[in-house]
C-alpha cells in the first residue's frame, strides 16, 4: 500500500525518537537525511532493475549498467549489502555515501559525504555509534520507498516524499531552537515573499542564503501552480554551511529539481555564482532570508571586492552588522528589470550611520517597492519582528517614485501561538493582495512618496507612515452642550426630587 503524506511524516519523525538525548538537536537532520536518501535511492534502483528486466534488458545489465537508472548504486552501497553490515557499520555507511557520490558525480556532490557516521564527537564511543546506527537501520529497513508507495492521487511522487521532508525540516527547525533559524525560514513567511515577486515561467531565481532551498522549491511550485513548467526555469543558490547546504540539495532532488545548482562558500568572499569570466551572474527574482545581523560578515574584504558591491552609495556596511551587505548583494546579482524580496530585521530601516547612508542611497535610487513588517516570534529561536523588503529595479510607472508601507503586524495578520506565532494563507492572501492593489488602506497601509520620506530623513520605520491607533471621534460643539444641557435637566430633576423627599421626612430647607 502507499504511503500517505502523513503516514510518512509520523515514520520519518519517529526515527528522531532513536536520536532524542543521544546527540543534539540540531544535529538530527544530517543523519536522518542521509539515511532517508540512501534508503531512497536504493528502493528507487531496485524498482529500475525490475522494470528494465520486465521490459527485456538482461538482469546483469540492469543492475550494472549506470545508463538504465536515474542514480546510479554500486552494489556495495545498495541497503541489503550495508544494513547487513555485522560490525563498524559507521565506517561502512561513510564508504557507502561515498561510492554512491563518485557514481554519480557531479550531481551528488556534498548531498552524502558531508554526513560522518565514525564523529565520535556526535555520536559517542564505538559502541554507542553502533548502536545508534543499528536502531536507525532497523527504523529505516521497514519503509519501502520505490515510486509505487509514493504516488499521490495524482500520481506523482514530488508532493508525498518532497513534503515528509519539509515536514522534518520543520520540525527539526523546532526541535534545534535557535540553531534552527540558520536552515529554516517558516513556509508560509517563504509563500508570502513568493507571492509578492510572482515568479513565472523562464525566469532566473536566486537565493545567495539558501539554506534548506525552500525559497527555490516554493518559487517553482508557484510556477507550477499558476500553469507554467517548473522545469523552464534557472534555480541557483549558495550556502556556506556544508551540512545545510547537503540538506538543501537532498529537498531539490527529492522535489524533482534535478537542474537546480547550489554552490559551496560565503557570497561575500567567494561568490560561487560566476560565468566564465569571473563575473556575478545575474538573475530575474532573488530572493533570501540571510542571517540577522551577522557579525564579521567580510568588512575587511569590502573595500577590495572585484565585482564592486559595496562602493556604490559612500559607505561600507557596519563591521558587526552584516544586514545590508547581504541586501547590497542581492542587487548586485539582480537585473536591470528584476526584483528583490528579503527578510530584514526593523534596525536597518532607522539606524543612523553608515547604515544610514546606504539607506538613503537605495531610497533615492527608488529601489525600494514596498515595506511591510511582520509580527514578532515566527522564527525558531528568533523573537524579534521582521520586515519583507520588496526592491525593484523596474518599477511600474505608476510605482515610481514611491513607497508602500504596511503593518502586518496586528492581529488579523497572524496567529499567536504557543512556541511560535503563525501566519496562515488568510494572512498570505490578504497582505499580498494589498501589496498587488497598492494603495493606502486606514490603519494598515500607505504609499509614501520620496519626498515624503525626505522629509522624515529617509527614516523607513513604519510606524512613521502607518497610524494602527483607533481614530477617537471628536465631538462636535452643538452635540457637546445639548449633552451638557440633558446632563443639566437631569441635575435639577434630580436635586427637586431629593427636595421633595426631605421634606417628607421633616428636614424642609
Amino acid at each position: 500500500m502507499p504511503f500517505t503524506s502523513k503516514e510518512l511524516e509520523a515514520k520519518l519523525w519517529q526515527a528522531a525518537d532513536i536520536l532524542r538525548g543521544q546527540i543534539d538537536s540540531s544535529d538530527y537532520k544530517n543523519y536522518i537525511f542521509s539515511l532517508l536518501f540512501l534508503k531512497r535511492l536504493s528502493d528507487r534502483f531496485d524498482e529500475e532493475v525490475e522494470r528494465a528486466v520486465a521490459d527485456g534488458v538482461p538482469s546483469e545489465v540492469a543492475l550494472s549498467d549506470a545508463d538504465e537508472h536515474e542514480f546510479f548504486v554500486p552494489e556495495s552501497a545498495r541497503w541489503r549489502a550495508f544494513s547487513q553490515s555485522s560490525m563498524n557499520t559507521g565506517q561502512v555507511l561513510n564508504n557507502a555515501s561515498r561510492v554512491i557520490a563518485d557514481a554519480n558525480a557531479p550531481r551528488l556532490d556534498g548531498v552524502l559525504t558531508g554526513t560522518d557516521w565514525n564523529d565520535e564527537s556526535k555520536l559517542g564511543s564505538p559502541a554507542n555509534r553502533e548502536r545508534i546506527i543499528r536502531n536507525l537501520l532497523n527504523h529505516f529497513g521497514e519503509l519501502n520507498l520505490r515510486d509505487d508507495n509514493l504516488r499521490d492521487a495524482e500520481g506523482g511522487i514530488d508532493n508525498v516524499l518532497g513534503d515528509a521532508y519539509e515536514y522534518l525540516i520543520d520540525k527539526f527547525a523546532d526541535d534545534a531552537g535557535k540553531k534552527g533559524g540558520e536552515f529554516y525560514t517558516p513556509r508560509p513567511v517563504v509563500r508570502l515573499i513568493v507571492e509578492l515577486l510572482k515568479p513565472h515561467e523562464g525566469m532566473r531565481i536566486c537565493d545567495p542564503t539558501a539554506g534548506s532551498a525552500g525559497m527555490l522549491i516554493f518559487s517553482a511550485q508557484y510556477v507550477k501552480q499558476h500553469g507554467g513548467d517548473e522545469r523552464n526555469l534557472v534555480l541557483h543558490g549558495q550556502e556556506r554551511n556544508l551540512g545545510t547546504l547537503a540538506a538543501g540539495k537532498l529537498n531539490l532532488l527529492l522535489h524533482n529539481l534535478r537542474s537546480a545548482r547550489i554552490e559551496p562558500g560565503d557570497i561575500f568572499t567567494e561568490p560561487g555564482l560566476v560565468d566564465n569570466s569571473g563575473r556575478l551572474l545575474t538573475y530575474d527574482r532573488v530572493i533570501a532570508n540571510p542571517p540577522f545581523s551577522l557579525k564579521n560578515w567580510g568588512y575587511e574584504f569590502a573595500p577590495n571586492d572585484p565585482h564592486h558591491r559595496f562602493d556604490r552609495y559612500d559607505a561600507v556596511p557596519p563591521r558587526t552588522r552584516g544586514d545590508l551587505a547581504f541586501l547590497l548583494h542581492m542587487l548586485a546579482v539582480t537585473n536591470s528589470e528584476g526584483m528583490v524580496g528579503v527578510v530584514m530585521p526593523h534596525g536597518i530601516l532607522f539606524r543612523g550611520g553608515a547604515e544610514g547612508k546606504i539607506r538613503r542611497g537605495l531610497v533615492e535610487a527608488d529601489l525600494f517597492e514596498a515595506i511591510i513588517g511582520l509580527a514578532p516570534n515566527l522564527f525558531s529561536g528568533a523573537s524579534i519582528p521582521v520586515a519583507i523588503c520588496v526592491l525593484n529595479k523596474n518599477k511600474p510607472v505608476e510605482r515610481r517614485g514611491k513607497v508602500l508601507f504596511i503593518d502586518a503586524a496586528q492581529d488579523g495578520y497572524f496567529t499567536p501561538g504557543k512556541a511560535r506565532n503563525y501566519i496562515d494563507t488568510e494572512h498570505i492572501n490578504k497582505i499580498a493582495d494589498v501589496f498587488h492593489g497598492f494603495e493606502g488602506v486606514d490603519r494598515l497601509a500607505h504609499v509614501a512618496d520620496l519626498d515624503e520620506i525626505s522629509e522624515n530623513d529617509f527614516n523607513l520605520n513604519i510606524s512613521r507612515y502607518v497610524d494602527t491607533t483607533e481614530p477617537i471621534e471628536v465631538m462636535s460643539v452643538a452635540d457637546a452642550l445639548a449633552q451638557l444641557r440633558a446632563a443639566e435637566k437631569r441635575r435639577d430633576e434630580a436635586a427637586s426630587k431629593m427636595d421633595a423627599l426631605l421634606a417628607e421626612m421633616g428636614y424642609a430647607r
